[in-house]
């Protein structure tokens, strides 16, 4: 395998260091998505914003939690919550 040029590690390094902001925006435009899909679709938003969360370090009961109650409202609640602590 080749080796990585200084610009390809530049950009890995950047993504590493910034992968808890890229999940975080992410969770948020997925609850945007989730107030406007329905059956299928709305489950699919479900569990990718169980996987962002969970790179978020949400615990997984939390998360369960959401899921169940299948209310976009608790998740913008949840992830507005996370915004301002990481800011």
């Amino acid at each position: 395998m080749a080796e990585r040029s200084k610009y390809q590690q530049k950009i890995i390094k950047n993504y590493y260091d910034n992968r808890e902001t890229i999940s975080l925006q992410r969770a948020q435009e997925i609850v945007t998505e989730l107030y406007l899909s329905e059956g299928k679709k709305r489950q699919k938003y479900w569990k990718s914003l169980e996987g962002h969360l969970l790179k978020l370090e949400v615990k997984q009961q939390t998360i369960d939690h959401l899921i169940k109650q299948d209310d976009p409202q608790m998740a913008a609640q949840l992830v507005t919550k996370l915004g301002k602590e990481s800011a």
